[in-house]
């Protein structure tokens, strides 16, 4: 990234000419594409390609955004020929976790785990495995059961995040006790002090998502130009609180442009 946060021609494949990248401090690199769904699967390719490890382990999100960005990596992986050089991802070799829950039924729409399955995971798999963050019970009790899952990991390779209109991301909260984290945890059980948001959820903290090597932020619509508006002029919201090895947000003409049809 730029230290001196100035604009600069992002250079990917087949990204149209006013796609760019700018340096966010330490939030990390924002890049404005035309197309985020398809920037997200180049992402992930690249990621994959480039582990450290033979394993791969990704984080996955929930949200209209993120189905988007997962069906678009389903049909990349489908259709594109494997290669060495990471034309597709072997999913064999993937382990599957997720950034936050909804302590609903794994069967329910709510459920991010739901959403992943029948938008990503059904048509790529055999995954190599999957790791659901709440399947029932006691919430406190699910969130100490997946810490215990996490914490010999050391790092995550990918983490997938979003951003609600009101700069929440994962299940973090303005006000919420997840997000102030005072004892370290790496997985709490949360809620939306403001009540905008519902159910019970589970969610990642801070501290687990800074182990991330990198973390990758999709944004999309015009309802979220407000809270990336904020996050751009370094007003202190849950999102901008995420650190890691290498933070990038893909952003859309609409939520990065005030006026952008």
């Amino acid at each position: 990234m730029s230290p001196n946060g100035s604009r600069e021609e992002a250079i990917t494949s087949g990204a149209a000419e006013r796609d760019h990248a700018e340096a966010l401090g330490a939030t990390g690199q924002i890049r404005i594409v035309e197309e985020v769904e398809s920037a997200f699967t180049e992402v992930v390719t690249a990621a994959f390609a480039n582990r450290e490890q033979q394993r791969f382990s990704l984080v996955l999100s929930g949200g209209p955004t993120a189905r988007r960005c997962y069906t678009d990596l389903a049909m990349t992986c489908l259709t594109a020929p494997r290669s060495s050089e990471g034309g597709a991802i072997d999913w064999s070799v993937v382990d599957i976790y997720f950034s936050d829950e909804r302590c609903v039924d794994p069967e329910d729409p709510d459920s991010n785990y739901h959403q992943a399955c029948d938008a990503l995971l059904d048509k790529v798999g055999p995954v190599g495995s999957v790791h659901p963050m709440y399947v029932g019970g006691n919430p406190d009790k699910a969130a100490a059961a997946y810490e215990k899952l996490i914490a010999p990991l050391g790092s995550f390779d990918l983490v997938h995040l979003g951003l609600g209109p009101d700069g929440h991301t994962a299940s973090l909260f303005e006000g919420s006790e997840a997000l102030d984290n005072p004892r370290g945890a790496l997985c709490m059980a949360s809620s939306d002090p403001s009540g905008r948001n519902p159910h019970q959820r589970i969610t990642l903290t801070l501290e687990a998502l800074s182990r991330a090597r990198e973390v990758v932020f999709t944004v999309t619509g015009a309802e979220k130009l407000p809270a990336f508006q904020r996050l751009r002029d370094g007003v202190d919201i849950p999102a901008s609180r995420v650190r890691a090895r290498s933070v990038l947000w893909l952003v859309d003409q609409a939520a990065a442009t005030p006026g952008h049809p």
